[in-house]
């Protein structure tokens, strides 16, 4: 693929948020093409006049940038604290390399915060029926809502429900039994995937520059 032609994928986060305000740095950044998981990348981006190409047009990335909200000792992660886990799967499940980018602090033995899932506003209820029948038990089953007590609306106009779960020892399992429920999108556990490079940030927050 020639530099010309290559996509970039660019999740959602500070962190990714910075990547992008280095990108526009780069001499070679209007050869590349970008496509964004979320608004708030797509504004940077746009800032700094970066090439972005809407998600159909491209069915193949060369490299993913995202990062994580936490990461466990076997690289699964837990992902969607800005709202954007659809967009970012969808992402992942096209990117001929994905590249992690998250500090000492997003890493943990075992996974053990909440975990976002995307639900259609139509199965509100029926969610949280659902979500108590799974074989890990629920301790605490919230609607993401904003600072004025307004639900959280995605991208893609559903709400999020952050789950906490007793143990998530099996992530791999779980994801599969929380997409089984009828009505959620998807779930922000991300298991381990395939061509994928760990970078730990900086205690200042900075990296070093990845050459596109």
């Amino acid at each position: 693929m020639s530099p010309r032609n290559r996509v970039i994928g660019l999740g959602s986060g500070k962190t990714v948020a910075a990547l992008v305000s280095q990108i526009g740095t780069l001499p070679n950044r209007q050869s590349l093409k970008f496509i964004v998981s979320s608004l708030q990348i797509k504004l940077e981006a746009e800032r700094k006049k970066l090439n972005i190409v809407d998600g159909d047009e491209a069915s193949d990335i060369h490299i993913l940038f995202d990062g994580a909200d936490q990461l466990d000792s076997e690289y699964h992660m837990i992902k969607g604290g800005g709202g954007a886990l659809l967009r970012e799967k969808i992402l992942f499940s096209i990117a001929r390399k994905i590249v992690i980018l998250a500090d000492s602090s997003k890493y943990s033995h075992k996974l053990n915060r909440s975990v976002p899932v995307e639900v259609h506003p139509f199965a509100r209820k029926s969610f949280i029926m659902k979500i108590q029948d799974l074989n890990t038990r629920v301790t605490e089953c919230r609607l993401r809502q904003l600072q004025k007590g307004f639900p959280f609306f995605t991208e893609n106009g559903n709400i999020i429900y952050d789950v906490n779960f007793e143990s998530l020892s099996s992530p791999g399992e779980l994801v599969n039994e929380i997409r089984s429920i009828p009505g959620v999108i998807e779930a922000g556990i991300f298991p381990r995937p395939k061509n994928v490079i760990y970078y730990r940030l900086h205690e200042d927050e900075s990296f070093d520059m990845i050459t596109l």
